[in-house]
């Protein structure tokens, strides 16, 4: 069993090996940038992970777990035109960089590539898993834009929300790379509902980190959420359970045009350390992560085989940044 450093290395020479060397490079160029730009890759790594654990072969797995990776960038790169962001891991965006009109069909053109890497596996089930999943996300991003102007936002449909957007596609890597492994229908599916439950424990600490992460490890500045009143596992909850006072003095600050930042980042920080909000978020990652290991202890391999899965998403559930 591969460690997560070596697949992470593994991953990283494979997408140096990816070529868009061809004209217009201004179609193509966009493309290597954004994938220079880094990241976990977790996407691909969990394919990889999963493939191994049912003794699949690297080179079966690597070209569509490469397809993950290369469709995630690309929801990314639309998402930053969408949301009209500047900067993305501390980069230009490619819109900013080039122009809204490149962005969009060097995005197009990233998930035609991405179905491209994902057909190599050659297999009509995994085909189908991937069109499912980006069209779930592709539901999922728009949930995010209508929630914006909405004040009347459920959990359970922010749950929703990010299932679609942030957990589907963990769970269909996993799926990935247990169906190229060779695992049963069952294991495959087990490891798709670990995927769900760490892919939604992982946004609600995404949440979490934007109000009470270390600005000196996070790697966004602190309270961004807060600032343009992103609808929130905090802030949904927040709203919920306060006092008509504190309601009030919310939505009042939602409601500025001009603010200081740090005052509005305090407000808000402080409402939801009265109102136990950070409890209440941190009860519930804690339920998807026991429920995700409930989905492992169905798998029938032996759960020693399951250390470099664990140990990674463990890391994801305690991570600062």
């Amino acid at each position: 069993m591969r460690t997560f450093e070596e697949i992470c290395r593994t991953i990283e020479e494979a997408l140096a090996r990816l070529t868009f060397d061809q004209p217009p490079r201004s179609l193509f160029d966009p493309i290597t940038y954004t994938l220079s730009l880094g990241g976990k890759r977790i996407r691909p790594a969990l394919a990889l992970m999963a493939c191994d654990l049912f003794g699949g072969k690297n080179e079966d797995v690597l070209q569509p777990a490469l397809g993950l990776e290369v469709f995630h960038n690309f929801t990314l790169l639309h998402d930053d035109l969408m949301d009209e962001a500047d900067r993305r891991r501390d980069k230009p965006t490619v819109h900013k960089l080039w122009n809204p009109n490149v962005a969009i069909l060097s995005g197009d053109a990233m998930l035609i590539c991405a179905y491209q890497l994902v057909a190599k596996a050659n297999d009509k089930a995994i085909l189908e898993l991937f069109s499912r999943t980006a069209l779930e996300i592709c539901a999922g991003q728009q949930y995010d834009m209508e929630f914006e102007s909405r004040s009347d936002v459920t959990e359970e449909e922010y749950l929703e929300m990010i299932r679609l957007k942030t957990a589907v596609l963990l769970a269909c890597a996993l799926k990935v790379g247990a169906m190229i492994g060779g695992a049963s229908t069952a294991d495959a599916d087990a490891l798709y509902d670990y995927g769900i439950h760490i892919g939604l424990a992982f946004q609600l600490q995404d949440d979490l980190l934007d109000v009470y992460g270390d600005p000196k490890t996070f790697g966004k500045n602190i309270g961004g959420d807060i600032l343009c009143n992103k609808k929130t596992f905090l802030l949904i909850n927040a709203l919920s359970v306060a006092s008509e006072e504190q309601r009030q003095v919310m939505e009042d600050w939602m409601a500025r045009k001009t603010y200081d930042a740090q005052e509005k980042i305090a407000a808000f920080t402080n409402l939801y350390n009265e109102l136990s909000i950070r409890d209440l978020t941190e009860r519930r990652i804690e339920d998807y992560y026991r429920m995700a290991n409930e989905d492992l202890a169905r798998l029938s391999i032996a759960p020693e085989t399951l250390s470099v899965l664990k140990g990674t998403c463990d890391r994801l559930m305690k991570r600062k940044s």
